[in-house]
């Protein structure tokens, strides 16, 4: 009897080592304590070809009944044509221990551990590919594709969740490459979640999170072309970049994302509300190139969004980008701090709730009006805001206050050729130790000033203009400018009194209409005639500081009358110069490009 006693303890070893270690024929049931399980010595065969969906759920439930461990994925490409349930404790586990991008094996084949994913096709609704279905399951390690996604497919055939957690805390998914999945991670009530070191390029929605009541934690993250054939006009890639959504935020309370990138998506980040509110927390270093919106704010909590070290660019030859939308419903504080914007932009933010508060400090704004009409870098349409410590490195306008804004502060701001701020909203707003405009403008210098059109300096005086470009005259270049079909040129004046302006400009003959020419207020004061031309109008006295007068012609694209000329923009006049001369003025001439006096 002792014998046999022992001979049992002795067994019991064996075989709970065997287990440990996955060895054990299918079907045996699991030895509590055993902690790892393999597809492979279970029967799963990793040549992309049979269906391991059965072997692969097999284990996870072993290791779910066992209390948890890790099923154990060697490389090699496995086909599931199912769905998988993770459960709570354990852990699918691929070989990558960082994130894999597209490393390709001898065969040309992407290597690791590689999941193929099949079901669900057409089924946006349906079950995820992969449910973190209990608390602390997780994914990692692993390459999931979709073998039968064609970059050709426009619109996109939609799919269920690549990744889903729902009424499960703490789950993570890490060191992942989820190749062109519909959505990619979908977490709802997934308290303290841990999502990082994931690469991909999600088509609709790259990562979604609701109902996060406990702090989530999102890291590392690089939705990006991974896998497409990129070019910014292909019908693929358009769909993505005018559709697609990288991030979105329903509610959340005080989540973490940190140092987060991704490139071609109709929005970068997106902060919305559902049924459960909306989000409020910590953002930083994010990224968002070749957005049509950045980040966009429908709505936030009332602790506001802190958003630090962000760099965000508009989307590739696009003309309406916008780096920043802060939504008219929207409650809480957008905060930026650190932030760098740059490429096509039409306008870096739009702050347009009447009820929120933005704030931007320390960040830098390097282009925006993309279409040359004038438009500032940060246009505020309603609310509250703070802009202090900026930089801007173009001319202004820098920021424009709406009449309808209660309250704005300006301070210690800086732009080139110095800060410029079109303010409608009187006292409620202030402006404080900004950068002087350059020159600076005496009233002497405003009664008689001359500027070259296309030379650094003329942007101050001009909206609804082309960018500056040169043409061979006389042996030199001279500089100009095309207006749009209605441009704006904004003249310094004294008040009181009566001005001459002279324009040099050449109008097409296609640019002419019956009512093409010069206004004031709505009012014409020249018509405009074919061909070059010097202009002359004389100008009544003014009670403001600023006159702004209208060019209008009949509008016209190049490309249209020359195909060779790829030129598609639509054009009116061209204006090389103008000179503004007070009636009570000298015969010194300001240059207002330099500031100088002639």
């Amino acid at each position: 009897m002792k014998l046999k006693h022992n001979m049992n303890i002795v067994w019991a070893v064996v075989v709970g080592m065997l287990i440990a270690h996955g060895a054990y024929a299918a079907g045996q049931a699991p030895v509590p304590g055993a902690m790892h399980w393999n597809v492979q010595e279970a029967g799963a065969v990793g040549d992309g070809q049979a269906d391991g969906t059965a072997i692969f759920q097999r284990l996870l439930d072993d290791a779910g009944r066992a209390g948890g461990g890790v099923v154990e994925v060697p490389a090699g490409r496995y086909a599931i044509k199912g769905n998988l349930k993770i459960p709570a404790g354990v852990t699918l586990q691929g070989v990558y221990r960082v994130l894999p991008t597209l490393q390709r094996n001898k065969a040309h084949e992407l290597g690791g551990s590689v999941l193929l994913a099949y079901a669900g096709r057409g089924q946006e609704q349906g079950e995820p590919f992969i449910r973190l279905a209990g608390n602390n399951a997780v994914l990692s390690g692993v390459v999931v594709m979709y073998p039968e996604w064609k970059q050709t497919d426009v619109p996109p055939v939609p799919y269920p969740p690549c990744v889903l957690a729902e009424h499960a805390e703490d789950v993570g998914v890490e060191n992942c490459l989820l190749l062109n999945p519909y959505e990619a991670i979908k977490l709802v009530f997934a308290a303290r979640h841990l999502i990082r070191n994931v690469n991909g390029y999600p088509i609709k929605r790259g990562i979604y999170v609701d109902a996060c009541m406990d702090i989530g934690r999102i890291e590392n993250i690089h939705f990006w072309p991974f896998g497409v054939h990129y070019k910014p006009d292909d019908p693929f890639c358009r769909w993505v970049n005018t559709q697609g959504v990288a991030f979105e935020f329903a509610r959340t309370d005080w989540h973490y994302v940190l140092n987060t990138f991704c490139f071609g998506y109709g929005v970068g980040y997106k902060f919305s509300a559902s049924k459960q509110g909306s989000a409020n927390g910590n953002f930083l270093g994010l990224g968002a190139d070749s957005c049509e919106r950045a980040v966009l704010v429908e709505q936030a909590q009332a602790p506001g969004l802190l958003i630090s070290n962000g760099e965000f660019v508009g989307r590739w030859s696009s003309t309406n980008s916008v780096c920043l939308e802060v939504g008219e419903q929207a409650l809480g504080k957008v905060s930026l701090v650190n932030c760098s914007f740059w490429g096509p932009i039409d306008r870096c933010v739009w702050m347009r709730s009447a009820a929120g508060q933005f704030t931007a400090s320390a960040c830098n704004f390097v282009n925006w009006d993309v279409r040359n009409t004038g438009v500032p870098a940060i246009q505020l349409d309603a609310g509250r805001a703070i802009v202090q410590g900026c930089t801007f490195e173009q001319e202004g306008p820098h920021v424009q206050i709406a009449a309808a804004v209660r309250s704005a502060l300006l301070v210690g701001n800086q732009g080139a050729r110095g800060f410029v701020a079109e303010n409608l909203a009187g006292t409620r707003t202030q402006l404080s130790a900004n950068e002087a405009p350059a020159p600076e403008w005496t009233a002497e210098a405003k009664k008689h000033y001359r500027v070259l059109v296309g030379t650094a300096g003329d942007g101050v005086f001009l909206r609804g203009w082309y960018g500056r470009e040169t043409m061979p005259e006389a042996g030199a270049q001279r500089t100009f400018r095309w207006s749009a079909a209605e441009a704006l040129l904004k003249l310094a004046v004294v008040p009181g009194e009566p001005y001459t302006l002279t324009l040099k400009v050449n109008v097409p003959a296609v640019a002419l209409a019956p009512d093409a020419g010069l206004y004031l207020e709505g009012r014409r004061l020249a018509a405009l005639v074919a061909g070059v031309q010097t202009l002359t109008v004389e100008l009544p006295p003014s009670s403001a500081e600023t006159l702004t007068l209208k060019l209008a012609c009949k509008g016209w694209t190049p490309s249209r009358l020359n195909p060779a000329a790829q030129d598609e923009r639509v054009l009116g006049a061209k204006l090389t110069e103008l000179t503004m001369r007070a009636k009570s003025a000298g015969a010194r001439v300001f240059q207002a490009n330099q500031g100088e006096w002639k």
